[in-house]
């Protein structure tokens, strides 16, 4: 005899359509907070712009541009609360800024300076991960810390579809799920790990029926439309500060541009899925639906550019006039403690730079 144990579906959701029109009624949300977002948007892709200039005139090492993926990060961090925590990957820039990170800081990090990973703001928020998925397991960490206090607080961590691949995702999952932990985990399904489409990392038909395996709530959204992505978020985060354990997020946006500016993706991404990808970009998007309701128009939309770009400049010109890390930073950096096997090598550089 064949009995089904057990059920599971994956919602979709999406507020906005890719012409800005509402998709039935819409949660409650103020001109400001619109504005907020659409702000935050445009000063992520401004600054996007401008880090990816630096690198290609040599004033910047390789940088991972957001550009396409705005409304998911920006969203995203919308919805946390102050204490919260987040751990990202390499491409959340929108949401390292909508937290406190200085862009200065950010352009130090891409510059190979060690200090850039020293916010003066976030102080619990962790630096950039470039290392594919280790952030998870980091993030199980945080999260448990923060059960075992009994705070209300959540851990929130980014990846990419690359990284649901990894088991350092798998474990953490599971852990998260056997545990309870007010953790949210964020994948940023943009189709492409470098050169491997979705469609050569896995099988299944969401990134968010991972979440099944764990024993956790798994949602998809669009990830282009940032009001959606800010209700989402914010559900899980509620969901997780009651003590009713994690949620898995997939936001499907795409990756605009290269994988990092060291990469070309013309050499591996037909040109009509990117031409059919900038139909979908969150910005034109936010912009009509803000547009429609009386909220928004061209001379908004002039000033804030130039207020966006008055603000990077700022940025670049005290990373350009930050003085020279010392060589010994490496060391000091890396460890609150440093430990005694490195202590001779510290010496060693130390010594070298000074004579």
């Amino acid at each position: 005899m064949k009995t089904t144990v057990a059920r599971f579906s994956v919602a979709h959701h999406q507020l906005i359509d890719e012409r800005g029109q509402a998709l039935g009624r819409l949660p409650r949300i103020s001109a400001a907070a619109l504005r907020r977002l659409y702000g935050w948007m445009v000063l992520t892709r401004r600054f996007d712009e401008r880090a990816v200039r630096l690198q290609r005139t040599g004033q910047l090492g390789t940088y991972a541009s957001s550009l396409g993926h705005e409304a998911l990060h920006v969203g995203l961090a919308d919805a946390m609360r102050a204490d919260d925590v987040l751990l990202p990957t390499y491409r959340e820039a929108g949401a390292l800024m909508v937290r406190g990170v200085a862009m200065q800081e950010l352009l130090r990090y891409w510059g190979g300076d060690e200090r850039g990973s020293d916010f003066a703001g976030p102080r619990r928020d962790f630096p950039y991960c470039v290392p594919i998925a280790t952030q998870c397991t980091h993030a199980a960490g945080v999260a448990s810390a923060m059960r075992l206090r009994g705070e209300k607080r959540v851990a929130v961590c980014c990846l990419g579809d690359g990284a649901s691949s990894k088991g350092d995702f798998y474990e953490a999952l599971n852990l998260a799920g056997v545990w309870r932990l007010p953790l949210v985990f964020v994948i940023s399904n943009n189709q492409w790990a470098i050169s491997v489409p979705l469609s050569k990392q896995t099988a299944c038909a969401t990134l968010a029926q991972k979440a099944i395996a764990g024993g956790v709530p798994g949602e998809q959204v669009d990830g282009n439309d940032a009001l959606a992505v800010r209700q989402v978020m914010g559900r899980a985060l509620a969901r997780a500060r009651r003590g009713d354990g994690p949620t898995l997020v997939e936001g499907l946006t795409y990756r605009l541009g290269d994988h990092t500016t060291s990469d070309d993706a013309r050499r591996y991404r037909p040109e009509a899925e990117v031409s059919a990808a900038w139909k979908r970009d969150p910005l034109p998007r936010q912009r009509q639906f803000m547009a429609g309701q009386g909220l928004w128009n061209a001379a908004d939309e002039e000033q804030l550019i130039s207020d966006c770009d008055a603000q990077v400049e700022r940025a670049v010109a005290a990373y350009l006039a930050t003085p020279a890390q010392d060589p010994t930073d490496m060391f000091d950096y890396l460890h609150a403690q440093l430990p005694t096997s490195l202590a001779g090598q510290r010496a060693d550089v130390a010594g070298a730079a000074h004579g």
